[in-house]
């Protein structure tokens, strides 16, 4: 034990698959550098344990409605903007999953978003992603849009539909959710369908949440784009939510085609 220098038992910490294996085979080792990685292990082993135990709770209503075999979570991000549209996320994740920090995408870093984005894409059993314009907002208003939205979502998953993913998804991986569970609203367009609607759903479901967390990326990144195209709202940074620099900056340049003119009224 003593031949491997701090530096390389640091290295195996960084590239451990197991912790509690690193801790067993360290703890004995009585040099400060190695004791101080020991205890960091053991602080992050707490830690895991503890993300576990938290995602296991986030998997209460998936148990409760164990009965039904494709259970397919719902959520929406965009609501609230000034500009763009309202993108809403839909996740059928397998039962067996182990997917750690799933979470409402707003309390994740942006680093967190995209590196779970990639997770959920992968481990999925089908996934899918729709936008609704601010076009479409003024004209039905945000409620019916953020449904809208919702239901063009699902929809993508259905057999028939065009696979987001089509090095993925394949016509023949489309799937009929047998059970909705949708963050605080009611899709009376899917009667077919059972719906569980969950307030706060993206805290306390993890199907919900890795919806959410989908929604949040594709539109985050809609909205980088954006920012290309009408660069003085600050929209890489803003994604489109009112802060003062992107109010100051409609009311000296007016609205852009993105706007949502039902949201500005008092700035134009």
């Amino acid at each position: 034990m003593m031949s491997e220098s701090v530096a390389e038992i640091k290295k195996q910490l960084e590239e451990a698959a197991s912790l509690p294996s690193f801790i067993a085979k360290y703890e004995a080792d009585e040099r400060c550098g190695v004791r101080n990685l020991v205890q960091k292990a053991k602080k992050q082993w707490i830690a895991l344990q503890k993300e576990e135990e938290r995602i296991e709770k986030m998997k209460f209503f998936e148990k409760k409605y164990a009965e039904y075999t494709l259970i397919c979570g719902i959520d929406e991000v965009g609501r609230g903007p000034l500009a763009g549209p309202v993108c809403a996320g839909a996740v059928i994740l397998p039962r067996d999953h182990d997917i750690l920090y799933l979470n409402d995408s707003k309390k994740l870093t942006e680093t967190k978003r995209k590196e779970l984005d990639q997770v959920i894409r992968r481990e999925s059993i089908a996934y899918a992603t729709a936008f609704v314009s601010p076009g479409r907002i003024d004209e039905i208003n945000i409620l019916e849009a953020t449904k809208e939205a919702m239901v063009k979502a699902l929809r993508r998953l259905l057999p028939g539909a065009v696979a987001e993913d089509p090095e993925k998804r394949n016509e023949e991986a489309r799937v009929k959710p047998d059970l909705l569970l949708i963050d605080a609203l009611h899709l009376s367009s899917l009667p077919d369908i059972k719906q569980v609607s969950i307030i706060k759903g993206d805290e306390k479901s993890v199907s919900i949440a890795a919806a959410s967390i989908l929604a949040k990326v594709k539109r985050d990144h809609l909205m980088e784009k954006y920012a290309q195209i009408y660069p003085v709202y600050g929209f890489a940074s803003n994604k489109g939510y009112g802060t003062e620099a992107h109010r100051e900056a409609i009311l000296k340049y007016g609205p852009c085609p993105i706007h949502r003119r039902t949201f500005i009224g008092n700035l134009v």
